[in-house]
């Protein structure tokens, strides 16, 4: 198809008709769904509506206008400061949840600047005065630590020009990742740093990135929460959002408006919309205090991986870690390897290679892979074989993200095996929980 319309030299945007017997259509060609019939067009028919048309030899394609390109146009709107709202920053790191729509087409341009942000969602007006700017417009599955650095740095920008919360508009798919590692970056924080995400884009009917932005930009205006994190929907309606701790939040589920959960702890708070109110549920988090000072500590070393274990996973591959400066084994259970106590035939123990990598300087995290309940090596003979080789991580509650966002940053301040076994330990931003409910 794509050949066929290259030989035609008919580009999306341009009208069309398309005769199929005695049936015609004339609209504007549009992008096909990614999931689409290759073999199918897509056109809007002046009445608004898009429809799907299967070609085959006998369909007839024709060139009728040539379209216009499409460019986004920042609003111009002036917008006026209410002396009476807090100011808030909003901070464009890529994602859908802040767009407009062109509807002619149906492209989708990100919308950044305080007009156009407004002009999306008027709902903001009444929270705060907004200062917004975009750092980069970029998927969230090929963020990286470096990423993570810039979003850091202008975090702090913000705060010391007076913003009383800053709100950063990032995807969903890694954004667990990222407010791990804002958590350990952003010391001594006295106002909220609120990372926001839409599940759904805004050209679907069912987007939450309405409701997901105006409750986040509430909690870095109006709450009194010192700490990074997550505010993402708390069921499948509109009816509230939940905020999550930065180091204690996880994506669990592919698609669902409320796929971000706490782990191993409560929300924070809970966000009702539209009226906007909180309802803390916790009291155990850092307040604001105008008097402290942020301070920006980015050091991290990216040269860590994070390996699930598995039925049948080889002693040669634990073996090829030893090019990394860090690892972090998700195991399974309440801490458990392929430890083959009883001997049997088929079993091979990964122990002794564990235990090589820790001899050799290089130190071994563990996380729980069930994601909630908290670790134990105490419990079972594994266990026990496995804390022996010097692992650290045992009774830690926190997730296999947090665990390997929290050892890039340790490695990025020592490489002294008793001082990196001592910072993992010590809970810096409530990554690791006093208690664990039971029930």
């Amino acid at each position: 198809m794509e050949s066929l319309l290259k030989s035609k030299k008919i580009k999306i945007g341009d009208k069309i008709s398309v005769i199929n017997g005695k049936i015609q259509y004339a609209g504007i060609l549009m992008p096909r769904i990614g999931l689409g019939d290759p073999s199918s067009l897509t056109i809007k028919l002046p009445n608004g509506y898009n429809i799907g048309v299967k070609y085959d030899k006998d369909v007839k394609i024709k060139l009728l206008e040539r379209g216009k390109p499409i460019k986004f146009k920042p609003s111009t709107i002036t917008v006026r400061k209410d002396p009476s709202k807090p100011t808030i920053s909003i901070l464009g790191a890529g994602g859908t949840i802040a767009s407009r729509v062109e509807y002619k087409t149906g492209a989708v341009f990100p919308a950044f600047s305080p007009a156009d942000l407004l002009l999306s969602f008027p709902e903001l007006k009444d929270v705060a005065n907004i200062k917004s700017r975009k750092l980069f417009d970029l998927l969230s599955e090929d963020m990286t630590p470096e990423h993570w650095k810039i979003i850091a740095k202008e975090v702090v920008k913000e705060i010391e020009s007076g913003s009383k919360g800053v709100v950063i508009m990032h995807g969903t798919d890694t954004m667990h990742f990222t407010a791990a590692a804002l958590s350990f970056m952003l010391r001594d924080l006295s106002v909220p740093v609120v990372l926001v995400g839409a599940q759904r884009s805004s050209d679907r009917g069912s987007s939450d990135n309405l409701v997901n932005l105006v409750c986040g930009a509430t909690v870095a205006a109006e709450s009194d929460i010192a700490e990074v994190v997550v505010v993402m929907h708390g069921n499948t309606t509109d009816d509230f959002c939940y905020v999550h701790h930065g180091t204690k939040v996880r994506k669990l589920h592919t698609s669902r408006r409320d796929a971000f959960r706490s782990i191993n702890v409560r929300p924070l708070a809970k966000i009702t919309y539209p009226d906007k109110k909180i309802e803390y549920m916790r009291t155990d988090y850092k307040k604001r205090e105008d008097k402290k000072k942020v301070k920006l500590d980015d050091q991290m070393n990216s040269n860590v991986t994070l390996v699930y274990i598995y039925p049948g996973i080889k002693p040669e591959f634990i073996n090829s870690l030893s090019s990394f400066d860090g690892v972090v084994l998700a195991v399974t259970g309440i801490g458990n390897v392929p430890a083959n106590p009883t001997g049997d035939k088929f079993a091979q123990s990964i122990i002794p290679n564990i235990k090589n990598l820790i001899d050799s300087g290089i130190p071994v995290v563990i996380a729980p892979q069930t994601i909630h309940g908290r670790l134990d090596l105490n419990i079972y003979e594994a266990g026990r074989m496995l804390n022996a080789t010097g692992v650290i991580g045992n009774y830690a509650d926190w997730t296999p993200e947090t665990a390997l966002v929290k050892l890039m940053w340790v490695l990025g301040h020592t490489k002294d095996m008793n001082k990196i076994k001592e910072m993992m330990t010590t809970s810096y931003a409530g990554e690791i929980s006093e208690r664990t409910s039971v029930g």
